[in-house]
């Protein structure tokens, strides 16, 4: 008789890890400052951590007996969406190149933070160039393209010399502002959910093993990018991996049956179709595991399990995450779904280990 492993998630613990991601600006590129914390929290749990020369981190934990040849990878992103500075202005402002693909419109109006390389940050925020509508009689059909935004400075700049002098230049980050709300009902609406939620599912994974005082017979990796949405997060994994399962968010809307409360199972996307096996695994998992989930095919979505097969990867992959709404937007998940992840993930590992003893 199986035994759910999902009342035992230390739920508080995930989704107090998620604030303190969700605070750390970490545009494709910009990962540095989320490293140290992620760094932090895993010698925290007693894990080793290693970079590779990309940026991208790898935490192994150690299978429990003599290396079985199989190791199985967890990945997921810490780099979001963002901008840089393409240029100053005549007046002052700076328009800005996106980091990521994501609509002009859904960062009308955000909270900004213009990333020097001295530094220095500065505060801003994006506008249209006609953004009064007691000023511009066709500020509604504007077309909310790059060339018609803008970079409002908080602070005296009225030229281009102004900015400047303040040390901004082309090639500058630019973060936007999380606005995260952690609600007493369990709803956590962010930006950056996208991937920051599957990020504390995989570290709600690892202080499981620790607290229980487990380890895998297989060899665990999780390997946490820095590229993802800019397309080759994971291109390059250790070749010792035979499986690979991508943990990033689930979308919502259309035909597609995930909510926000589920763990996401994507049978196919934009790259075509994951390992049947692990696939059909991780859905039988699920409802034995009585574990709120959904399997959807996304069509215009891509992954770090993506990114390694089409690196010439030898590998099983697939594809699971937390269901997530307006993904690339004003986003929102529920702390169900995190820990549904997370509770997978490990039904799958343990589910491994019964084979392997077998």
């Amino acid at each position: 008789m199986s035994t759910s492993v999902q009342p035992q998630m230390n739920r508080e613990y995930m989704i107090g890890f998620l604030q303190a991601l969700l605070q750390v600006p970490s545009p494709s590129g910009f990962c540095m400052e989320i490293m140290k914390l992620i760094r932090k929290e895993t010698i925290k749990l007693g894990y080793e951590l290693e970079m590779t020369p990309k940026g991208n981190a790898v935490i192994t934990i150690p299978s429990a007996s003599e290396p079985t040849g199989k190791v199985i990878a967890l990945t997921a992103h810490v780099d979001t969406l963002g901008a840089m500075v393409r240029s100053v202005k005549p007046n002052g402002m700076l328009r800005f190149t996106p980091i990521g693909g994501y609509a002009m419109h859904t960062v009308e109006g955000e909270y900004c933070l213009i990333h020097t390389r001295d530094g220095k940050a500065y505060e801003g925020t994006v506008l249209s160039t006609k953004p009064s509508v007691h000023v511009h009689s066709d500020v509604r059909e504007w077309k909310r393209d790059e060339e018609n935004m803008e970079i409002r400075i908080d602070e005296p700049v009225m030229t281009k010399e102004d900015t400047e002098k303040l040390g901004i230049s082309p090639g500058d980050f630019i973060s936007w502002d999380p606005r995260t709300r952690i609600l007493s009902n369990g709803w956590i609406k962010s930006r950056h959910l996208d991937d920051k939620a599957s990020v504390a599912a995989l570290f709600g994974l690892l202080e499981w093993f620790k607290r229980e005082g487990k380890s895998p017979v297989n060899t665990i990796k999780i390997i946490l990018s820095t590229y993802e949405e800019v397309g080759h997060g994971s291109s390059y994994i250790p070749p010792d991996i035979t499986e690979l399962i991508a943990v990033d968010m689930g979308a919502i809307g259309d035909d597609l049956t995930t909510t926000e409360r589920d763990v996401s199972i994507c049978a196919k996307d934009s790259s075509g179709p994951y390992d049947y096996e692990m696939t059909s695994k991780l859905i039988q998992l699920a409802k034995r595991e009585d574990i709120a989930h959904a399997v959807d095919i996304y069509p215009y979505y891509g992954s770090d399990a993506s990114a390694a097969l089409r690196g010439g990867s030898n590998i099983r992959a697939a594809l699971i995450g937390p269901g997530v709404h307006a993904s690339h937007g004003m986003e929102r998940t529920h702390a169900d779904a995190i820990v549904n992840t997370a509770a997978l993930l490990i039904a799958y590992i343990m589910e491994n280990e019964k084979e392997e003893v077998l």
